[in-house]
């Protein structure tokens, strides 16, 4: 989980919450806002787990939003562990920050985003393609979605069939060897 600036085609700027499974490349939510404040993250979250599943871990760096109590309390509440990365050390939550830069190169700065909506809109579009067309080469040339159960969790495949496997919205989940 991350955030990607961007800004609108007024030059106002704006922030866009990024959840990413590391295991089935599955993006659950793309969410922008004008400003992001921690009870906006947990908002969010509130609205995907129920969907997707709560997660064992969830990745994060050291931002303001990330680093709160809000969050802290979120998660503890939930049973979610908060995995803090390295100051300054963006290796240590590679994935996101190389979705980002895709998502930035793709949607954020290749596209006109007239208001909130419309990036709210064109984002949802892209974030659909993403996930339901678009094959990923790290999981076998398949879409992501196709690595979801059908009530929207991710599971990662396993030979201990009917055991529960909570989705690993980036670093969510399993906790898998980063790569």
């Amino acid at each position: 989980m991350d955030f990607v600036h961007g800004q609108l085609a007024t030059s106002k700027k704006i922030r866009v919450l990024t959840v990413v499974d590391t295991f089935s490349r599955y993006v659950p939510v793309l969410d922008p806002r004008f400003s992001y404040r921690a009870e906006n993250v947990v908002r969010t979250l509130e609205q995907v787990c129920p969907r997707i599943g709560y997660p064992k871990t969830i990745r994060v760096d050291q931002g303001t939003e990330l680093v709160s109590r809000d969050l802290n309390l979120w998660a503890c509440t939930k049973g979610v562990t908060l995995d803090f990365s390295r100051l300054g050390k963006l290796t240590d939550n590679a994935y996101i920050e190389a979705f980002n830069g895709r998502f930035r190169a793709e949607r954020l700065s290749a596209h006109w985003l007239l208001t909130l909506a419309d990036a709210a809109e064109k984002l949802e579009d892209w974030r659909r393609y993403y996930n339901e067309v678009r094959p990923a080469w790290r999981i076998g040339h398949k879409v992501p979605i196709s690595l979801t159960n059908p009530d929207g969790a991710t599971s990662p495949p396993s030979k201990t069939a009917g055991k529960l496997h909570l989705p690993a919205v980036q670093g969510i989940g399993s906790k898998l060897p980063r790569l």
